[in-house]
């Protein structure tokens, strides 16, 4: 059982914004750092944004700097990721997971990686 469950997807206009959220169950959930990663329909799976575990350590890809802000919430058990200024390009399903966090254009490595939720879909119409 993945112990990440992603939510807050849904269809937008370029401009628009969203906010994902991801709720942590059956695990330690301040002991890890947690990451978003996205993938594109042909595309590989890239990290998009990396909180370490206190939420004072953030990562974020270059094509999203300025524009996507994460956040945890360590009592709620929960990430968010705060998406403004949605550009078509941005379109993907969006997956939560245990990582660890990297300065480097990768932003993170999943911990589990066999291990992904269903994710959710965003969607940006131009």
């Amino acid at each position: 059982e993945v112990p990440l469950v992603e939510s807050g997807g849904g269809s937008v206009q370029a401009g628009g914004s969203l906010r994902l959220t991801c709720t942590a169950s059956g695990l330690d959930f301040d002991h890890y750092a947690v990451a978003w990663f996205r993938q594109a329909p042909g595309k590989e799976r890239e990290g998009v944004s990396c909180s370490g575990r206190s939420g004072r350590s953030t990562y974020y890809a270059d094509s999203v700097t300025g524009r996507f802000t994460i956040s945890r919430d360590n009592a709620k058990t929960t990430i968010y990721l705060q998406m403004n200024n949605l550009k078509p390009e941005d379109a993907a399903m969006y997956y939560c997971a245990a990582a660890s966090c990297s300065g480097g254009s990768t932003v993170a490595d999943a911990l589990f990686p066999g291990y992904w939720g269903q994710g959710t879909q965003v969607t940006v119409s131009s």
